[in-house]
């Protein structure tokens, strides 16, 4: 009996055993994004598309682990830090998520989505050698603010004066927006307006306050938090009167007046699809930064009839999509 009962326990105990390691075999993506699941729930699915292009499927052969700042910031560093602890696979974040995960770990490899260039935002040293533990996806969305602005003086090109709308909690990402518009208003005569929000209540009274100055176009600086709030943004500019143009198609898909700029489905995509070759061996160091360089503009002229614009003839001709 006694011999039965010891082979029975080393049974099991390899039969525990082999389980353990079956179950550690699956490995765990960290998800760290400063915006909320709900209005980013789009982008998981793309992001998901790109882990099964790379051969692994949520919920099978590998387990996402999410963390949502739900537009709070200072979150980030705890939620970041928890993800260290747990010795995830590899961590996929945006922008400023990607830069509180860098500063928490320079060993667990890192795949970022941003609009701003990757460089000069400290993510990765070069964009055909990251070098160290990041590699990622960048879109050209601060690059192309200038074209943007030029975009919406063509749409009213009487007006003489713009506002760009900029989060403040992400100051980074806001002085190089701020940067590139002051650039490009210079020579197009315009005097620009800087509005900040963080919050819906800010935002509404931020586009509240352009509103009455009667000033023009309204440009939506490339924020996370604004992504995820296409749709409210569309409706207070739309409410307060106030011609907007934003990065991403989702804004005039969502009411938005007109978007000019890359495809954030296409960025998270390509995370995905990162996020599983640095799985199956390959090195963050060296995967060269995917630069998304399709733009698209696109105009929601049910919009411009309720805000009393007639879009220019050149503006329709050069769209890539018209929302009727």
């Amino acid at each position: 009996m006694q011999r039965r009962a010891f082979i029975a326990g080393v049974a099991a105990s390899t039969a525990w055993s082999s389980l353990g390691r079956a179950q550690q075999a699956v490995p765990v993506v960290g998800f760290l994004n400063v915006a909320s699941a709900a209005g980013y729930s789009n982008y998981v699915a793309a992001f998901r598309d790109g882990l099964r292009e790379s051969g692994y499927v949520d919920g099978q052969s590998v387990t996402i682990e999410y963390r949502w700042a739900e537009g709070h910031y200072e979150r980030l560093p705890d939620m970041a830090a928890d993800l260290v602890r747990r010795q995830v696979s590899v961590i996929a974040a945006n922008t400023p998520a990607n830069l509180v995960a860098k500063a928490a770990t320079d060993t667990i490899p890192i795949v970022f989505t941003t609009a701003g260039d990757p460089v000069q935002l400290g993510l990765v040293a070069s964009l055909s050698r990251p070098g160290g533990n990041v590699t990622g996806v960048s879109q050209l969305n601060v690059e192309v603010m200038p074209k943007r602005l030029e975009v919406a003086h063509e749409l009213m090109p009487g007006a003489t004066d713009v506002g760009l709308l900029l989060n403040p909690t992400d100051p980074v990402r806001a002085a190089a927006l701020l940067k590139e518009t002051e650039n490009a208003a210079g020579p197009l005569g315009l005097r620009l307006h800087v509005l900040r929000a963080a919050t819906e209540t800010e935002i509404d009274a931020a586009i509240a306050e352009f509103s009455r100055l009667n000033a023009g176009v309204l440009v939506i600086g490339a924020d996370a938090m604004f992504n995820s709030n296409s749709a409210l943004l569309a409706k207070i500019a739309l409410r307060h009167r106030v011609p907007t143009i934003y990065q991403y198609n989702e804004f005039a898909s969502a009411g938005g007046l007109m978007s000019y700029g890359g495809s954030i489905e296409e960025s998270y995509r390509w995370a995905g699809i990162y996020a599983g070759r640095i799985l199956r061996g390959a090195k963050a160091s060296e995967l060269p930064v995917q630069r998304s360089t399709t733009v698209e503009l696109i105009v929601n002229l049910n919009t411009a009839k309720a805000l009393g614009i007639t879009v220019p003839l050149s503006l329709l001709g050069r769209a890539d999509r018209i929302i009727e």
